[in-house]
């Protein structure tokens, strides 16, 4: 089950919409093996498509080296789907390469006006999860957007 705070929720569906009809994608990090996504990063989709997503390499490897620094790794891997459900794709599966993140997808197009879907993507496999959303974590831990 993915938790998380109803502000990360926020920000990813209001990057998405602003992005839209382009898809758009970013992570949350937080601190490694605690499954607490703390500090939103959005990412520049490279691809520029209506239907894919790819991070742009550069700010990839600069985002995981910064994270790496910081002792975090991503807990949530999110993009948007922009003319079909929030479900992944083929190429969705083929290119996850963090099992132990949570992949999120957000329908941004209005047949589709259903809330944001989570899923394990672990050797190709694809287990949909809970979404638990929350006002607050316990303790109260601090949030971080990052521009």
């Amino acid at each position: 089950m993915l938790t998380i705070h109803s502000k990360l929720v926020s920000a990813m569906i209001t990057q998405a919409l602003n992005d839209h009809p382009i898809e758009t994608c970013g992570i949350i990090a937080g601190p490694a093996g605690s499954n607490l996504p703390l500090r939103l990063i959005p990412m520049r989709n490279a691809a520029q498509a209506e239907n894919f997503f790819m991070f742009d390499p550069q700010q990839q490897l600069q985002v995981w080296k910064e994270m790496s620094a910081r002792r975090e790794e991503p807990v949530v891997i999110y993009h948007s789907h922009t003319n079909s459900q929030a479900y992944p794709s083929r190429s969705d599966v083929e290119l996850a390469t963090e099992p132990q993140a949570h992949y999120v997808i957000i329908p941004t197009y209005h047949l589709y006006n259903e809330e944001i879907r989570s899923f394990r993507i672990v050797d190709q496999m694809v287990i949909e999860e809970r979404v638990r959303i929350v006002q607050q974590y316990q303790p109260e831990l601090e949030l971080q957007m990052v521009a």
